[in-house]
Parts: structure tokens; C-alpha cells; sequence
């Protein structure tokens, strides 16, 4: 498997590799999921896969499922910083999509400006059944 061709092209080398393993992956992956698709590729240890993991996550071309402890590659590159993310996750399929979340933003910036509150990051699973898995 030749991983690196959809990486972006100023990722060192297992950065590259997770990238892609993620950007070609059907849904979500735990690390270790990722680790068992790199060995061909020379990643043997899960340290490897958690920090090029950890820089992709801080850069925002991947992201971390909280309630799955997995990853997905970005699916919204231009996206204005990722301070709010959103998912919508299929309980059935396990189809992960990333969604518009500008109007919900404004609204928690509200609600934290009231509150006196900073808000760094935030993150919102919201898990249920795609129009697919419904039959729709």
C-alpha cells in the first residue's frame, strides 16, 4: 500500500502514513487499528502511531472521536480553525460525517460570553442512524 499519495505533502513520513490510512479508511480507526494497517509500512510500536497522531489532531487534519477513542481525517480542510466541531455518527453503519457547525458556534460563543467562560475547543457527537441505515 502506498499511503503517502493523499497525505498533504509537507508531513514527515508517519504522519504521512496515519494520514492517509485515515483519509482512505471507511470509518472511523482506534490507533491501534491504525497500527495494524502500517506494519507493511515500518510502524511497529503504538507510540509511533500516537504521536504522529497527536501532531495530526493539533493541526486539524485529523480529529478524535471522544466517545469512539478513534480518529477520522478531516473532511472539511478549509473549515476557519476547527474551534467547533461536530459530528454526526451512525450507530448502525458507523458512517462518521463532519458537519457545518458556524450557527452553532455563535450560539455556544454566546452562551460562554455569558457565562464569563473562554472556550478553546469544542466538540459535539451527536450519534443516532443515517438516512441510509433508515432506508430513506
Amino acid at each position: 500500500m502506498n499511503a503517502q499519495r493523499n497525505a498533504p505533502a509537507d508531513l514527515p513520513r508517519n504522519q504521512a502514513l496515519v494520514y492517509s490510512t485515515l483519509a482512505v479508511a471507511k470509518g472511523p480507526l482506534s490507533a491501534y487499528a491504525i497500527l495494524e494497517e502500517l506494519r507493511d509500512e515500518g510502524l511497529r510500536a503504538p507510540l509511533q502511531v500516537y504521536r504522529a497522531l497527536d501532531k495530526l489532531v493539533a493541526t486539524g487534519v485529523v480529529h478524535r472521536l471522544e466517545s469512539l477513542n478513534a480518529f477520522v481525517a478531516c473532511r472539511q480542510p478549509d473549515s476557519e480553525g476547527h474551534e467547533m466541531l461536530v459530528f454526526t455518527i451512525c450507530q448502525v453503519c458507523g458512517k462518521v460525517s463532519e458537519a457545518d457547525s458556524r450557527k452553532l458556534a455563535r450560539e455556544i460563543d454566546e452562551i460562554v460570553g455569558k457565562a464569563g467562560f473562554l472556550l478553546q475547543k469544542s466538540t459535539v457527537e451527536l450519534r443516532g442512524i443515517c438516512s441510509k441505515c433508515r432506508g430513506s
